[in-house]
């Protein structure tokens, strides 16, 4: 509760968020109210008594997941961190979750200071679709070749112009982008597409997948990724990838703030088909 006259100080927290992104409409808040942000400031509004405004690492679209998303609010409530954990996890749909709370100087900001970003996508590729995983994994019905997708997603390290892999309405300044690592590998039942960048794109991971994908099944070769990086142009790529398999599972800070694992805040999704 607020008095007139008495000055209120806020304090800024820090928090990692999980989600299950098919249960919502994307992130960022939407009038219809049924977005991450929408439901998680619902429920720290509850425990701090006042309106709560989230500012977030990277808004993910319809479908798309996070195990490691980090986002920040501003509030002249105190509590103990517990509280913004446990206390705002009663409030909040089962498909969401508080992970972490820290409380961290005002300069702070979740989406301005992360230097880099991971993204995993989960494919199943088998002849009939997943029921028990289903709109928590991509799915392709032929078996696909990792070694070719692998040799592909090596041609994306290092700074290129991804403009063939990026939306028509993507509102990014540039589309060069830094990317530390693009992997493709089995395990188990799963084939797992890992990408590190110090930023992406719209779309951009699930027109990577698209892409690996057409190598994997043999439709292009694996030069054919490097081709399209030098083309320059969306039209030329493969069609976007179903969002279900993408999971936000990393964002880098500085190691200079109090943040879990040294600022490297890394989740990857911890369930694999054998």
């Amino acid at each position: 509760m607020h008095f007139p006259g008495v000055l209120v100080v806020a304090v800024r927290i820090a928090l990692g968020i999980e989600y299950a992104g098919n249960a919502f409409e994307g992130w960022q808040s939407q009038p219809h109210g049924r977005t991450v942000q929408d439901a998680t400031e619902r429920a720290l509004g509850i425990i701090a008594g006042e309106p709560v405004r989230l500012h977030v690492a990277g808004r993910t679209d319809t479908g798309v997941h996070a195990t490691a998303q980090v986002a920040h609010f501003d509030t002249g409530a105190y509590r103990p961190m517990p509280a913004w954990v446990r206390g705002t996890n009663t409030w909040l749909p089962p498909d969401v979750a508080i992970r972490w709370a820290v409380e961290v100087d005002g300069d702070f900001h979740a989406r301005y200071l992360a230097y880099a970003r991971s993204y995993r996508y989960l494919l199943y590729d088998a002849p009939v679709r997943p029921a028990v995983l289903a709109g928590r994994v991509g799915w392709f019905h032929l078996a696909l070749d990792v070694e070719k997708m692998a040799a592909a997603a090596a041609q994306l390290c290092g700074e290129h112009d991804f403009s063939s892999f990026r939306a028509t309405s993507c509102q990014a300044k540039t589309p060069i982008r830094v990317m530390s690592e693009a992997r493709v590998a089995r395990e188990g039942s799963l084939i797992t597409f890992d990408f590190s960048a110090n930023g992406f794109l719209h779309h951009m991971v699930r027109n990577l997948v698209g892409a690996l994908v057409m190598v994997g099944k043999g439709e292009r070769t694996p030069q054919w990724v490097g081709e399209l990086l030098a083309v320059r142009e969306r039209a030329k790529g493969a069609p976007t990838f179903a969002p279900d398999g993408l999971y936000l599972c990393g964002v880098s800070y500085p190691p200079h703030w109090p943040l879990p694992e040294g600022g490297r805040i890394m989740t990857k999704p911890y369930f694999v088909v054998a």
